[in-house]
């Protein structure tokens, strides 16, 4: 089972490892939610949808559905919230 942006934690980190390009909106790629990049996870709306995210010190929000796409590879540091 691949690991997601969706399957993180509050206060949790992953680095971006793969993006399905043809799927994901190009507007992510230009706000830098690339290969290689650092995600956190900050918050998690009502109903988990959508969720709010840092990517390399940019801050925005994607749909569930797009996050499920996103593989990451989590890191062990966490923040305590």
């Amino acid at each position: 089972m691949k690991t997601t942006i969706a399957h993180l934690k509050r206060g949790e980190k992953g680095i971006i490892k793969d993006i399905p390009i043809d799927i994901v909106p190009v507007k992510l790629f230009e706000m830098g939610c690339l290969p290689g990049n650092e995600v956190e996870l900050l918050q998690v709306a009502p109903f988990k949808d959508p969720l709010y995210l840092n990517i390399n010190g940019s801050f925005f929000s994607i749909r569930r559905e797009t996050a499920l796409l996103i593989e990451i590879e989590k890191l062990n540091e966490t923040r305590a919230l």
